[in-house]
């Protein structure tokens, strides 16, 4: 199980950057549908079968997020 709600989780980060995530696909370079459909899906993000593979070995999944220095 995937404990990260990532549409929360990157809109939170937006919040903190003071970006949109607009400007967030404009930087990555790709389109702002692209990134919202990324962020909605979260087994497009992490990998559905590695989730199941990882919950079959008794783990649940949690991101942790490092800022850079």
């Amino acid at each position: 199980m995937l404990k990260n709600n990532i549409e929360v989780d990157v809109k939170v980060k937006c919040i903190e950057a003071g970006t949109t995530q607009a400007k967030l696909a404009e930087d990555v370079g790709t389109t702002p549908s692209y990134v919202n459909r990324l962020i909605k899906k979260n087994e497009n993000i992490v990998n559905k079968t590695f989730v199941q593979m990882l919950e079959t070995l008794g783990y649940d999944i949690e991101l942790k997020y490092v800022k850079r220095d």
